[in-house]
């Protein structure tokens, strides 16, 4: 059974461009509440606050945070800010959307250098550990509860290999891994939880990648829809997912990608 989305409160970790704003946007113009986090510098904060306001005049209440998604200190300092700004209603999306990891080769060409440490351990944390630890906190806000639906961005680097992208791949697998987990412990509370793994997308996440050109190429000409994903493809896939109280779908990698990885 489906139900209205109007009125509730959406949390987009990654809110500032790519798809996670195009959710935002998308769940707004269906009456959700959107609170949005993100780390941008001047020019990018100046963009995410022009998005601020497009969302808004679609009628709907929204809160853009500058922050570090990734920091305990964010979490510890805006969960309590959510549930002020919620009153009560709680959150019924969750949608992780965090892209920054490292993009160097773990080996390296001779004269340069492969990834360390830190930098590997930034990349999982981010991209990966850190939905474990909003989730946690979430919960034990009572922001997440019954009909709650959790959303984690996942790409074909869990199964492919891609020059540079090892860090990202790890991440990537890891983040699988907790949603499957996280699925099966939340099931008993009514909690659905799943990624969306979508196509080739063009967003500023993948114009880092090196050869990227190479990847939109490939992607565009064995689409069977002949083009690439575009964010709005995962926003409306998430709007879709998101208007049922059930939590039966859960646990699942999801793809969202027009069938790409049906002729790859």
């Amino acid at each position: 059974m489906t139900t209205s989305l109007d009125g509730s409160w959406a949390l987009i970790l990654g809110a500032s461009s790519g798809m996670g704003l195009a959710t935002a946007q998308e769940l707004a113009r269906n009456g959700v509440n959107i609170l949005g986090v993100h780390f941008d510098t001047a020019s990018g904060q100046e963009k995410a606050e022009v998005a601020l306001e497009e969302i808004r005049s679609t009628g709907v209440q929204a809160h853009f945070f500058n922050e570090n998604a990734a920091s305990q200190r964010t979490r510890e300092a805006l969960v309590p800010r959510f549930a002020e700004l919620t009153g009560g209603k709680g959150i019924r999306i969750l949608m992780h959307s965090l892209a920054f990891g490292t993009l160097v080769p773990y080996v390296p060409a001779e004269g340069g250098q492969g990834i360390n440490s830190r930098q590997m351990n930034m990349t999982l944390d981010v991209m990966a550990h850190s939905l474990v630890y909003w989730t946690q906190d979430l919960v034990a806000a009572e922001l997440l509860r019954r009909g709650s639906k959790i959303y984690a961005m996942t790409s074909n680097g869990d199964f492919r290999v891609t020059a540079n992208y090892g860090a990202v791949s790890a991440a990537k697998c890891a983040l699988e891994a907790h949603v499957r987990q996280l699925a099966m412990e939340l099931a008993p509370t009514g909690i659905a939880v799943n990624s969306l793994r979508a196509g080739v997308t063009v967003t500023p996440s993948l114009e880092r990648i090196p050869n990227s050109e190479r990847m939109v190429e490939f992607a565009t000409d064995i689409n069977p829809h002949q083009r690439l994903t575009r964010p709005e493809d995962v926003a409306e896939a998430v709007v879709l997912l998101s208007r049922t109280e059930s939590s039966w779908i859960t646990g699942n990698v999801i793809g969202v990608d027009g069938g790409e990885n049906l002729t790859a």
